[in-house]
C-alpha cells in the first residue's frame, strides 16, 4: 500500500487559489472605493440664513438626485461669505449680484468667477410713515444699506424713480457723495442691512434688500411702495474660485438651481418677494 501525503499535494493548489482570491478581493475593494467615491462626492455651499438658504435647500435636493451631494453652510451677515470661499472653508457660495462681486473684488482682490444666475430679491423702498412717494416731505431722514454695492442699488432705485440726481456715471457702484440732486434735502443714513428693518420706527423711509425685508417680516410685493422689477441686473449669481470653474460638480450645482423644482418653490413660498432669475 502506498501512502500519499496530501499536505504536500494540495499544498501548491492553495497557494493558487489563496493568490486569486486575494486578488479578487483587491479588484472588489478598487471597485467599491470608487463607487463609494462617486457616491459621497460633497460640496460644501454658503449662503445666508434666510430665504437664501431656503432656495438653496432645494436645490440641493434636486442636486442630490443627481448624484451630487450639497452641504449648506448658513451665514448671518455677508461679511463673511466671500472670505469663507477665498480661504476654503466652503466651495461654492449664492449670496450675492455680480455689482457687489466686483466691489469685493476689486477691495479684496479674491480670485473669483461667477457662473449661473439663481434668484433676485428686489430693492424696496418701505415706510410706517408714509405710502406713496408724493407724501416724502423735506427734510426726511432715510436708512439705506452701508454695503457699497446695494447701497449704489439703493441710490438708482430714487433716482429712477425721481427722489434724487446722481452724478453722471456714478452708476451701480454710487455713494451719497454722488448724489447731485436732492430736492427734498433728505438726510441719508448707511445702515447695516441686518438692521435696516428695525430702523423703520426712526426714519421717514428705508431701503431694503429683499431678503433682509423678509427676515423683517415685510412683504417686498405688499409693503413696498417703490419695488424693482423682474429683470433686475442685480439677479443672485453662484461664485467659485476661479481655479475651481471648471470642476463638474458646479455644472450639476447650477443647473439643480435653475430647475423647475426651484422655480415653482420660489414663485409658490414668496410670492413676488423673490423672483427665479432664469
Amino acid at each position: 500500500m502506498r501512502l500519499v501525503n496530501i499536505e504536500k499535494e494540495e499544498t501548491p493548489r492553495m497557494k493558487r487559489r489563496i493568490v486569486i482570491a486575494a486578488i479578487a478581493s483587491v479588484l472588489t475593494l478598487a471597485l467599491a472605493g470608487c463607487g463609494d467615491k462617486t457616491a459621497e462626492k460633497e460640496i460644501k455651499l454658503g449662503t445666508l440664513s434666510g430665504p437664501h438658504a431656503e432656495v438653496a435647500e432645494v436645490a440641493a435636493k434636486v442636486a442630490k438626485e443627481k448624484g451630487l451631494n450639497v452641504r449648506i453652510v448658513e451665514f448671518s451677515d455677508y461679511g463673511h461669505v466671500n472670505e469663507a470661499l477665498a480661504v476654503k472653508d466652503i466651495d461654492v457660495n449664492a449670496f450675492q449680484h455680480v455689482p457687489f462681486l466686483e466691489k469685493a473684488i476689486s477691495q479684496r482682490g479674491y480670485k473669483f468667477t461667477p457662473l449661473g444666475k439663481t434668484v433676485v430679491f428686489p430693492l424696496g423702498v418701505y415706510s410706517l410713515k408714509i405710502k406713496d412717494k408724493s407724501q416724502i416731505t423735506d427734510g426726511m431722514l432715510v436708512s439705506v444699506p452701508a454695503d457699497p454695492a446695494n447701497l449704489g442699488r439703493a441710490l438708482q432705485l430714487l433716482e429712477r424713480n425721481g427722489i434724487i440726481g446722481l452724478r453722471p456715471g456714478a452708476g451701480v457702484h454710487a455713494t451719497t457723495h454722488d448724489i447731485k440732486k436732492n430736492p427734498k434735502h433728505l438726510k441719508f443714513l448707511e445702515t447695516d442691512s441686518a438692521f435696516l428693518g428695525r430702523s423703520l420706527p426712526d426714519v421717514g423711509f428705508s431701503v431694503i434688500n429683499g431678503s433682509w425685508a423678509v427676515k423683517s417680516g415685510l412683504s417686498p410685493a405688499k409693503d413696498a411702495f417703490l419695488l424693482e422689477g423682474g429683470d433686475s441686473d442685480f439677479a443672485n449669481v453662484l461664485v467659485v474660485r476661479t481655479e475651481d470653474k471648471d470642476r463638474p460638480e458646479f455644472k450639476v450645482l447650477q443647473s439643480a438651481f435653475q430647475s423647475p423644482e426651484v422655480k415653482a418653490f420660489v414663485l409658490d413660498k414668496f410670492k413676488g418677494s423673490v423672483v427665479p432669475a432664469f
